[in-house]
């Protein structure tokens, strides 16, 4: 037979492409926790018989699709070949053998081609509960933090492994859900090993060894070909965030080199004694997501197109904890890794990167309960996912309540008010929190969550940036900072589970990004145009971009009379 064409490869991998993304769409559709179905929180991709990732799904996140594509080579050496069968399911949650936290569970299926293993499908989501603690930062070690499920066959030639369901049920929180997510994972698997079948019986493939040399050798050519055109050089970034009850100071030094771009993580701050720490495989996955996204954003993302990009850090140090640590909200430090990998790049190649945005995602999880003497009131866990403003960037301001670099989807409020009795009092952007420059950051939002009557709850808070908001570039004013209260004024912290009585509300602010360029530069239109669509106010406008509060006015009046700007 033989060897197919270029062309012909080429169109083997955009069909790869399309199987990983009807993988994830199955698995959102079949999802039972909203973070998948409605946040789109997940991961799906197609790997060779050694392991290397050749294409993921355009659905999900970098954090999960990047971390699993290291996760396939612990399965198989931890499974082993000769113990793989057409039929098995294999899982885990391992933080530093999957994507960083025991609440996202990584499924993997291997392929079988007449007898011969020939690939695997993998898949990961995040779930709403995996007991212990509960999602949220305030355990003290990695054993507090749920269920550990180490790699291990959730079924074995199409059987599965009913005693593992039966400790997994009763472990949880929310069993039903929870084995549903994991059916899920499995099916999505299930899916995507039919269409590659297909797709392979197409072109009579036996394996995927040519489609796997094509996709990684041109991946990897184009990757280096772009690095290659940069100037070599090095520049150190730094950023301080909120941390859980001290700051955190991260940082970077990142070296352009023939073949290769470094990002050294030596003098960030150590593991916290609390769920915020990072193993480095989430540190990994946003450094190198970072980079790609500046450097050469078309080039497909799998395993070759990945490896020029090497991230180190020194071990016990807060992006790279070490087991037993705490690791459940990985993602509040996590995703503040691109901004400070663009604080140091911004150095090394000026205008390409944007300015600070909100960074990690303004989470909350809800335990619910009956208040004392209540009637007709019920149990639940309500876990919501929700957004800051992004930073403004070299040509175009932040976009409003978007997740950067997550890339998941703010949760709708009907979604949310459905998986409990918990009532959304108010959700919509917040004014004047984008950072003022040249280009304005994008806006965060106001957000007002409480319970139905008869319920009393717990928050098990995820915010940071009350204390260091988004800073600005190139002259440009940080965005806002996170703030929350209860609504009878109380402060509460941005962090950890705190109680809230029968009638009380919980008040965010979620934080905007920062400016671009000197405000000084902004086109007086796009001024007036921010004050008619309220993202800025009259008094915001007159401090920042000199528009007299008596012009605003006018503005606003025709506003609503229906003049556009």
């Amino acid at each position: 037979m033989s060897e197919p064409s270029k062309v012909a490869y080429q169109v083997m991998w955009t069909r790869l492409i399309s199987v990983v993304e009807e993988q994830a769409q199955a698995l959102i559709r079949t999802a039972f926790s909203t973070s998948v179905r409605e946040a789109g929180d997940l991961s799906a991709g197609v790997y060779d018989d050694a392991g290397q990732m050749l294409a993921q799904a355009v659905t999900g996140t970098p954090g999960h699709v990047n971390a699993m594509a290291d996760a396939v080579g612990h399965f198989i050496r931890r499974i082993g070949r000769q113990n793989m069968f057409p039929g098995d399911v294999y899982l885990t949650n391992d933080p530093w053998e999957g994507t960083g936290h025991k609440h996202d569970i990584t499924v993997v299926t291997p392929v079988f081609n007449a007898a011969k293993l020939i690939g695997f499908f993998a898949c990961t989501a995040h779930v709403t509960d995996i007991g212990g603690r509960g999602f949220g930062a305030d355990a003290n070690d990695v054993h507090e933090e749920g269920l550990y499920l180490p790699i291990m066959k959730f079924a074995e030639r199409g059987e599965t492994d009913r005693t593992l369901l039966m400790i997994i049920r009763g472990n949880v929180r929310e069993p039903d859900q929870l084995v549903g997510d994991i059916h899920a994972l499995a099916t999505c698997n299930e899916i995507g090993r039919r269409r590659l079948l297909e797709m392979m019986e197409e072109f009579s493939l036996e394996d995927l060894s040519g489609i796997s040399d094509f996709i990684l050798t041109n991946s990897r050519t184009a990757t280096l070909e772009r690095i290659n055109a940069l100037k070599p050089g090095s520049a150190e970034g730094h950023m301080r965030i909120d941390g859980y009850d001290r700051p955190i100071d991260l940082h970077v030094k990142l070296t352009i080199e023939p073949d290769r771009i470094l990002a050294d993580w030596t003098g960030t701050s150590g593991t916290d004694r609390k769920g915020i720490n990072v193993p480095m495989v989430y540190t990994k996955a946003y450094a190198c997501y970072a980079l790609k996204c500046a450097i050469a954003p078309e080039i497909p993302n799998n395993a070759a197109s990945l490896a020029p990009f090497e991230v180190t850090a020194p071990e016990n140090t807060i992006v790279n904890a070490l087991f037993p640590a705490p690791v459940a909200l990985r993602h509040v430090i996590g995703h503040m890794v691109p901004d400070t990998v663009y604080d140091a790049l911004d150095k090394l190649l000026p205008d390409t990167v944007p300015a600070e945005g909100a960074g990690c995602l303004c989470n909350f999880q809800l335990s619910l309960r009956p208040a004392p003497g209540a009637r007709n009131a019920r149990r639940a866990e309500v876990l919501t996912f929700n957004s800051g403003g992004s930073g403004a960037r070299p040509g175009l301001d932040g976009m409003s309540a978007t997740a950067f670099p997550s890339g998941v989807m703010t949760m709708p409020v009907e979604a949310t008010e459905q998986a409990g009795p918990v009532i959304i009092w108010r959700k919509e952007l917040r004014p004047d929190s984008g950072g003022a420059g040249q280009h304005r950051g994008g806006l965060g939002q106001f957000m007002q969550v409480g319970a139905r009557e008869g319920h009393e709850f717990d928050i098990s808070a995820m915010l940071d940036r009350i204390h260091h908001p988004a800073r600005g570039r190139r002259g440009g004013m940080a965005g806002g900072a996170t703030s929350i209260t209860r609504s009878d004024g109380t402060a509460m912290r941005g962090k950890g589970r705190q109680s809230v009585p029968e009638g009380q509300r919980v008040v965010m602010e979620f934080p905007g990004g920062g400016g671009y360029g000197d405000p000084a530069q902004r086109d007086p239109a796009q001024v007036r145009r921010d004050i008619a669509l309220g993202y800025i106010t009259p008094q915001h406008a007159a401090q920042h971009y000199g528009i007299p509060e008596s012009e605003s006015a006018e503005i606003l009046l025709r506003a609503r009379l229906g003049d556009s700007f």
